[in-house]
């Protein structure tokens, strides 16, 4: 691990006290209760704000080959995958007006993918699609999202505006009853889960937050019939109104920039500043990224997941901030480069990370005009304890009159929020409009909070048995006594930066597992050794990052302070080495997890 401009064993020391003072600022004795859900009172922050008044319809009572729980890029994929091994009916259900998931609901101005459009937009190859920008738009996204939809003809059976409520294994017909909010209980043979890692969105539990009389949303369901305008701006609505955002983070890290064009006043309350890179985005040609041949997308993604996993390459294809800091992601994505001398990787590791963190602090200082903001705005921790986040727009929208930096450290956060604003450290901001930019509950899908029970053989819930026993699994798709369920997510396999290439892989191998399943006539249910047996692999080299995470500023990476817990939680090799596992086995093991069907009884 190179490290240029290393920092001196005495730097490495302040630092290190430093990053512990800071962090200190900000823990908070509730960890993550400091926040709400949008259910009950405040269920309309969670509103479909694009489909209006949804249409009646019967409910359904049907049998379907594959039904699919959610309709982003995960469940797209899985649908895609499954028309391509034949299967006739596939239903996807969601509870969006549409395809799209997270780029479904998010519609923020400003809002961009930060990973290249060319490895983060699936099926490339099979679309004929090249992404206009290195960094798409969200409405580009989301329109492939559809594009891939229509394709493989996914409109045909899904349900929109439909939440599921629970499933339950049928015994006698060995199918799934998926019952809806809807009055919907139709069968499936197969259930796939792609409820998403974005798919809750949550709010700060600030005290007096009902209280505010102003205007007030979520940015995943922008207002724009109060802001007026589009994602590119334009917000006519916002002139001369004062405006309050909370949060910091990736998502207000491309707001903030627009809110600025466009309100009378930006307040931005901020907790923790995240680390801000250079974006550079530009438009794109199909020479720009060797799109002249049939599987160069493919190829620019393997690439791309190489790097950022630690493995080798000949050459960076994407070569942008991530692959070029991608040494300094080995406390979140495990992977090959733990091996050796650990006392001397993990100064070479410190050192790497002092130096990179200087230079995201230089750049505030070289763009930041008033020295107190940029001080407040200069990120003391080490990088991979908050996500990164890119921006060219950022930083220069605090030298303008009109936007406020409001530190909320000393405070441990907004203290409390009134009829016409908000109080932090006895100041009040009186505000027309207030904006959560507070992101999701990371991880959270309603199988796992318990809000979408799932009952396998004998009445068992998934959930109460993952408690009872520890989550498991046979890589992190499939579960004894939960036959014919295929589980896609980060739970027991790997994952990435790039997480819509680890979906996709995650459909191949959810549409391979079916597919064996349907040529032997048998249920997808792995026998308990099976299970052992992955927990052990996923044991035995588990990375140690307990103390690294323990150390860090809090945030949702390490669970708001408390930690992040070793354990048989992730494939300790990273994603490319996972992906390759995965084929193996489907081409030498997979009739291990293949049961044989009951006889049927006429």
């Amino acid at each position: 691990m190179t490290t240029p401009h290393a920092p001196a064993p005495d730097e490495l020391a302040a630092l290190r006290q430093r990053y512990h003072l800071e962090r200190e600022r900000r823990v908070r004795p509730d960890g993550a209760l400091q926040y709400r859900d949008t259910d009950a009172e405040f269920g309309y922050y969670a509103a479909d704000p694009y489909v209006g008044d949804v249409a009646e319809r019967e409910p359904l009572h049907d049998t379907v080959d594959v039904a699919v729980l959610g309709g982003g890029f995960g469940g797209i994929l899985a649908g895609a995958h499954m028309r391509r091994q034949g299967l006739e009916r596939v239903r996807i259900v969601e509870k969006g007006g549409d395809f799209g998931g997270t780029w479904y609901w998010n519609r923020y101005p400003g809002i961009h993918c930060d990973i290249e459009s060319h490895v983060y937009l699936p099926m490339l190859d099979e679309t004929g699609y090249v992404p206009e920008w290195k960094y798409a738009p969200g409405e580009e996204i989301r329109r492939h999202a559809v594009r891939i939809a229509s394709k493989f003809d996914l409109y045909a059976d899904a349900l929109f505006s439909t939440a599921v409520t629970s499933l339950t294994w049928d015994e006698a017909s060995e199918t799934w009853i998926v019952a809806t909010d809807r009055g919907d209980a139709f069968r499936a043979t197969y259930v796939v889960t792609a409820t998403g890692t974005l798919s809750e969105p949550k709010l700060p539990g600030i005290p007096g937050i009902e209280d505010f009389k102003g205007h007030t949303f979520h940015t995943s369901r922008w207002d724009y019939g109060y802001t007026g305008g589009t994602p590119d701006g334009g917000m006519t609505g916002l002139a001369r109104k004062r405006v309050g955002i909370i949060g910091t983070g990736a998502t207000g890290i491309q707001v903030i920039p627009m809110l600025a064009e466009d309100a009378g006043h930006v307040y931005v309350f901020q907790r923790t500043p995240s680390t801000v890179d250079v974006r550079a985005n530009r438009r794109t040609t199909a020479g720009d990224v060797g799109a002249d041949h049939e599987g160069w997308a493919g190829e620019r993604r393997d690439n791309y997941l190489r790097i950022v996993s630690g493995e080798t390459a000949e050459q960076d294809l994407v070569a942008d901030r991530w692959t070029m800091s991608a040494g300094l992601l080995e406390k979140l994505l495990p992977s090959f480069r733990r091996q050796g001398d650990r006392k001397a990787f993990e100064a070479a590791y410190e050192a790497a990370d002092a130096a990179k963190m200087n230079e995201l602090r230089a750049r505030v200082e070289q763009t930041v005009t008033d020295p107190g903001t940029a001080e407040k705005l200069k990120p003391w921790y080490r990088y991979a304890c908050k996500r990164p986040t890119f921006s060219d727009k950022y930083y220069p929208a605090f030298n303008r009159d009109n936007v406020t930096l409001v530190d909320t450290a000393d405070t441990h956060g907004i203290e409390r929020i009134t009829e016409g604003g908000v109080v932090v450290g006895g100041t009040t901001y009186e505000l027309d409009c207030l904006i959560f930019a507070t992101g999701f509950s990371v991880g959270t899908s309603g199988i796992h909070s318990g809000k979408l029970p799932v009952h396998g053989r004998d009445g068992t819930q998934l959930l109460h048995a993952f408690a009872r026993q520890g989550p498991r699994s046979v890589h992190g798709f499939t579960s004894n006594g939960f036959p014919n369920l295929i589980q896609m997510g980060s739970l027991q396999n790997a994952s990435s930066v790039n997480f819509t290439h680890i979906l996709d892989e995650q459909a191949v191998h959810a549409a391979a597992l079916v597919a064996g399943a349907e040529a032997k006539g048998a249920l997808i249910e792995p026998p308990r050794e099976a299970e052992d047996a992955w927990i052990a692999v996923l044991a035995e080299d588990a990375p140690d990052h307990e103390w690294f995470h323990a150390e860090c500023t809090p945030g949702y990476y390490n669970r708001e302070g408390r930690g992040r817990p070793n354990g048989p939680i992730a494939y300790p090799h990273g994603a490319f080495a996972f992906h390759e596992l995965l084929k193996r086995w489907r081409a030498e093991s997979m009739d291990e997890i293949l049961r044989a069907r009951a006889p049927q009884q006429f």
